[in-house]
């Protein structure tokens, strides 16, 4: 199983389109806030499930700003970030991925790519669809039996 991870597309939908292609074939489609419209427009346009929770820009929508997500006996958390102020630092995610017992939490929200492991923890953050920034980037996850593994992309 693989799944393409964006984040903070802010309108970019042909952004998210192009990290779509250039992933190559993909079984699911994670968006994790600040561009719910962009999740809804993916949703319409891929014949893929498409998992999205809301950002702090995601004004008026009745998307869950925190999910929990079970693929391949995995856990996953997905939110966006902002509630646990990760643009300070991680602590607070870690702690919430902890008590929730997590494989691994994906975050976006300072629209900076991360991957990293803590203590049997993965944590990712796949960057920003935005221009502007230093790059581009999307990350895909690959669950297998025993595993999950991140690759971060840089969008072309």
């Amino acid at each position: 199983m693989k799944a393409l991870v964006i984040s903070d597309s802010h309108g970019n939908f042909t952004s998210a389109l192009t990290a779509h292609d250039q992933a190559g074939p993909v079984d699911a489609l994670i968006h994790l806030g600040d561009g719910c419209g962009d999740a809804e427009l993916l949703r319409s346009a891929l014949d893929i499930p498409v998992i999205s929770v809301a950002g702090n820009c995601d004004f008026g929508t009745d998307v869950p700003r925190e999910l929990l997500w079970e693929c391949e006996g995995k856990k996953i958390l997905l939110v966006h970030g902002d509630i646990y102020r990760v643009k300070s630092g991680l602590a607070l995610l870690e702690q919430r991925a902890r008590e929730l017992q997590v494989d691994a939490v994906l975050f976006g929200h300072t629209h900076v790519a991360m991957q990293e492991e803590r203590s049997g923890l993965l944590m990712l953050n796949p960057g920003t669809l935005i221009k502007g920034g230093r790059f581009q980037s999307y990350a895909i996850l690959t669950f297998a039996t025993k595993s999950i593994s991140a690759r971060i992309s840089e969008l072309n």
